[in-house]
């Protein structure tokens, strides 16, 4: 039996960058040094804002890199009825409720907090339906709080931080939060690796393994790579894509930025060669249990 599993779950909303290289392979790392299982996810839920060639070039890219994974990609757009089962689930308990708010009433009525809108609860006690309603989870104000173990004890009162929040879109579409705990529960993952940028996601997906009666994995929250503006390396913000010939180099900028030793006049003769060695050496911070 596999005493830890892991995971990189990219969106295909474009191709692979340095930024998402860097939570690749510290996922990939952290489930080497652990003897464990590296899965891969792919998180296609939204197909508006998916390119079409993302999917492929992105396992392309993967393989490419040395970072072959363990089983069967997994596609969140092939696993909706296990959604639509967990959010049965928090219906059968009165956990989660129709909302009708516009997002311009929302805009001029809510407050905003460090995560973004607060709701009011508007229709937490039930309104009339206008319109196609988003499903939202009802939140307490008790702290709920983790340690992750790159940050170490953090706590949020989610209620007063951003009220209850969107499960189902009111496009029909499962929302991000939902679907990352259904998978990484249906998946057993034992630890999520990923990027600070998700930190703040994380007590809402605590909330919802709480009422949904799952285990809660490890979380570590790696750091972020920055461009020369000091912004976070996205599509956004105009991030290339990995360069096809250039995967040493482009696994050499990566292990450095984690804080890896892996000299400054080292030839590789291969990228599988480089993740070995990067395994067995991994920096203590990476090693962190």
């Amino acid at each position: 039996m596999v005493d830890y599993i892991g995971r990189f779950a990219p969106s295909p909303t474009g191709h692979l960058h340095l930024g998402s290289l860097v939570a690749a392979v510290g996922s990939y790392v952290r489930a080497k040094n652990r003897n464990g299982q590296w899965l891969v996810r792919m998180e296609d839920l939204d197909p508006l804002r998916e390119e079409s060639e993302a999917k492929v070039s992105i396992l392309q890219d993967l393989e490419r890199h040395g970072l072959h994974w363990d089983g069967d990609v997994e596609f969140q757009s092939q696993r909706q009825s296990y959604y639509e089962a967990a959010l049965d689930a928090l219906k059968d308990q009165d956990l989660v409720y129709p909302c009708y708010c516009s997002r311009k009433f929302l805009i001029a009525t809510a407050e905003r907090g460090e995560f973004g809108m607060i709701y009011p609860g508007h229709c937490r006690n039930g309104a009339e339906a206008t319109k196609a309603p988003s499903i939202r989870v009802r939140t307490h104000n008790d702290p709920l709080c983790f340690n992750d173990l790159t940050c170490g004890e953090l706590c949020q009162r989610l209620e007063s931080a951003l009220g209850d929040f969107i499960v189902k879109r009111s496009d029909g579409y499962i929302a991000y939060q939902l679907a990352v705990v259904v998978d990484d529960h249906g998946q057993g993952i034992t630890e999520v690796v990923r990027g600070a940028d998700l930190l703040g996601n994380t007590p809402r997906q605590i909330h919802l393994q709480q009422l949904l009666g799952y285990e809660t994995p490890e979380y570590f929250h790696l750091p972020l790579m920055m461009n020369d503006q000091g912004q976070k390396l996205s599509k956004q913000t105009h991030a290339p894509g990995l360069e096809k010939g250039k995967e040493i180099a482009n696994l050499e900028q990566v292990l450095r930025f984690l804080a890896f030793d892996i000299g400054k006049d080292e030839s590789w003769g291969s990228v599988d060669e480089l993740l070995i060695f990067a395994v067995k050496n991994s920096p203590d911070w990476l090693l962190a249990r």
